[in-house]
């Protein structure tokens, strides 16, 4: 069994009832644990909740974060 721990999280708006959640997250199990980014598409429901479409992870790891932040900042030029 898995266990998620989300140690911080930012959410940027998108536009509408959407958002993308930018979160430092821990896996926790038997057999240790593993920390990573994730990056989660969703919206917020009538009801105010947070509801999730889809979600990516990428290494807790500084040069993997700083490879990832100038490839995003290269399609902006």
């Amino acid at each position: 069994m898995v266990k998620f721990e989300t140690i911080r999280s930012v959410d940027v708006k998108l536009g509408g009832n959407n958002f993308l959640e930018v979160a430092h997250k821990k896996a926790i199990t038997t057999e240790g644990e593993n920390e990573f980014i994730s990056l989660s598409r969703g919206f917020i429901t009538m009801e105010n909740e947070k509801r999730f479409k889809r979600s990516i992870a990428i290494p807790y790891d500084k040069d993997v974060v700083e490879n990832v932040k100038k490839a995003l900042e290269s399609l902006l030029e």
